[in-house]
């Protein structure tokens, strides 16, 4: 595909009732994904995008495979910390005032999803998806022929007190208990081995060994496409205005009025999803976690490996030869104007971890992270209409999870496999 192509597909050809056999809705990682795995299988599949591929998340998002974040977000240990956070408006967690009203029903099922009985269930069906994930990336990456494009490092979590040292080991041992190779480091020395340059200030973290970066997350998204391509896929511009469950198929009303007949559809449309998923009725609680970041040029600073820094909620990633700085949490919807004030934040306090860090010449970006308050995502199909598999609300772990997911779609498109009842729809239906 050209640059031009991706800037803006071409639109779907209007007019009639045009049938497809797989019509995949969204253009973001797990859609494209999803629709090269299921080509491959031997489907005809047209995706379709309103804007254009990996216009989100997708594309600004810091470029991890993170099979060790097995934790949700939607923990006893969040909760305690959220209070602290909110009091700070440039902080890691920030809740519009005007927004807090419809942000208070997503709220309760948080704090009722951070129980220590539901915690230990979203814990186990994580760790089984990341698990899956890393089983599955290999072959998907051969799809795409961008083996070259995955970085082994590992992940170098750091803790800029002991106060925020000691709260995390618990959270370590848990991952632990599932799998997660890690190594506790104290004392700067030792730090500066894996990475130089830190702040000498900084003594205690924690490296993951198997914890894998890709070389930039659109680069990845635009082979998936070519290779989708390739085999026969097709892609346009459209907008998914409705659904209609019809004998022949589901049939979707776009947003020029008109329509396409489907044999089967998969959502993937992130942070849009649940508006279409309404349209038969079936109401999800799905927000969007806004973050933002900053990618620096080359030469910004010599970065071995992503860093993150929990305590502050920011990463820092080498991303396509540059360096992204980039986390945080931002309630806000999906309409309202981005702060980048929070991306600037985040700057400043890399700057203070990393001293010679260069910080002129970056391009500031904010995208959506489609997120469930079980931080569970929605991976299975409709009760309304079994012809519909849902695949949205991933969070933080789109890319992460990305592969897993392909694959239990193709499964149910090809054998009628359902995939765990962990990330069932019915469980919010």
């Amino acid at each position: 595909m050209s640059d031009s192509q991706w800037e803006l597909l071409p639109p779907l050809p209007h007019g009639g009732k045009r049938a497809v056999q797989t019509l995949v809705i969204g253009g973001g990682i797990v859609g494209l994904a999803c629709a090269l795995r299921l080509q491959s299988a031997g489907q005809q599949v047209l995706l379709i995008e309103h804007e254009r591929l990996a216009a989100g998340a997708s594309r600004g998002n810091a470029g991890a495979l993170a099979f060790a974040d097995v934790l949700p977000l939607a923990s006893p240990g969040i909760l305690r910390q959220a209070p602290r956070w909110l009091l700070d408006p440039l902080g890691p967690l920030s809740l519009r005032p005007a927004y807090t009203p419809a942000m208070l029903p997503w709220l309760w099922k948080f704090w009722r999803a951070s129980r220590p009985a539901r915690v230990a269930a979203s814990t186990q069906a994580q760790a089984m998806l990341l698990a899956q994930s890393a089983a599955e990336w290999p072959a998907l990456l051969r799809l795409a022929g961008a083996e070259s494009q995955l970085r082994d490092g590992g992940n170098l979590h750091l803790y800029d007190n002991a106060a925020q040292w000691r709260a995390a080991l618990a959270g370590w041992e848990q991952r632990a208990a599932h799998g997660v190779a890690f190594q506790a480091i104290e004392g700067s020395h030792p730090i500066a081995a894996l990475q130089p340059g830190l702040n000498p200030a900084i003594q205690h973290a924690v490296f993951t060994p198997h914890w894998q970066t890709v070389e930039d997350p659109l680069l990845l998204c635009r082979s998936l496409a070519q290779a989708f391509l390739a085999r026969g896929g097709r892609l346009a511009r459209a907008s998914a205005r409705s659904l209609l469950p019809e004998a022949r198929g589901l049939l979707l009303q776009l947003g020029d009025d008109s329509l396409l007949l489907a044999q089967r559809v998969l959502l993937c449309a992130g942070p849009w999803s649940h508006r279409l998923a309404a349209s038969l009725g079936e109401r999800f609680p799905l927000e969007t976690e806004r973050g933002y970041n900053t990618t620096l040029p080359p030469g910004a600073f010599a970065l071995r490996r992503q860093l993150s820094f929990p305590g502050h909620g920011f990463v820092v990633t080498p991303i396509a030869g540059g360096v992204r700085v980039g986390g945080a949490v931002e309630f806000a919807g999906l309409r309202a104007a981005p702060n980048y004030a929070r991306a600037d934040a985040m700057l400043a306090k890399a700057r203070r971890f990393l001293p010679g860090l260069r910080t002129d010449g970056g391009t500031q970006w904010m995208g959506c992270r489609p997120s469930l308050p079980d931080s569970l995502p929605v991976i299975g199909p409709s009760p309304a209409d079994g012809r519909l598999f849902y695949a949205f609300g991933h969070g933080h772990l789109g890319l992460t999870q990305a592969a897993a997911t392909a694959a239990l779609a193709t499964a149910w498109a090809t054998t009628q496999a359902l995939p765990p009842t962990a990330f069932a729809p019915s469980r919010f239906l």
